[in-house]
C-alpha cells in the first residue's frame, strides 16, 4: 500500500505523466487505478493489438537502484492475479502483456520532464 496524502498525490502524478506519455504514442487508456480483492493496477491501456497492465514506479532518482526493481516477485504475482480477475470480467481478444513505467523526478511534482524509462514486456 502507500504511504499517506502527500505519497498518494505523488504517485497519482506520476501515474498521470505515463497515462499522458501512452497518449501520445496513439495508446488509448482503458481503466486507471483497477482495485479488487487480489490488488490494484495503476494503468491499463491498449493499442489493438496489446491490452497493456503498466505498473509505475516514481523515484527522485535512481541513486538506490534501478525504480523497477521495487517490482518484486510477489508484487508480479499480485499484479498477474489482478490481471487475470481483469480478464475474467472484461474478455478481449488482444494479447496481454505487462509493462513497467520508471518515472524519475529530482523535484517531484515540481519536475517539469520527469525522466521516462519504459519497459516492455516487463515480466
Amino acid at each position: 500500500m502507500r504511504g499517506g496524502g502527500a505519497a498518494r498525490t505523488l504517485g497519482q502524478w506520476g501515474e498521470e505523466q505515463i497515462v499522458e506519455w501512452l497518449r501520445q504514442r496513439g495508446w488509448k487508456i482503458a481503466e486507471k487505478n483497477f482495485r479488487c480483492r487480489m490488488g490494484e493496477i495503476d494503468i491499463i491501456a491498449e493499442n489493438g493489438i496489446y491490452l497493456v497492465f503498466v505498473e509505475v514506479k516514481l523515484r527522485k532518482d535512481g541513486q538506490h537502484g534501478a525504480a523497477c526493481e521495487a517490482v518484486t516477485l510477489s508484487k508480479q504475482r499480485k499484479l498477474r492475479a489482478t490481471a487475470e480477475y481483469y480478464l475474467m470480467c472484461r474478455p478481449t481478444q488482444l494479447q496481454p502483456r505487462f509493462d513497467v513505467a520508471e518515472v524519475y523526478a529530482p523535484k517531484g511534482v515540481c519536475s517539469e520532464r520527469p525522466d521516462i524509462y519504459y519497459i516492455e514486456n516487463a515480466f
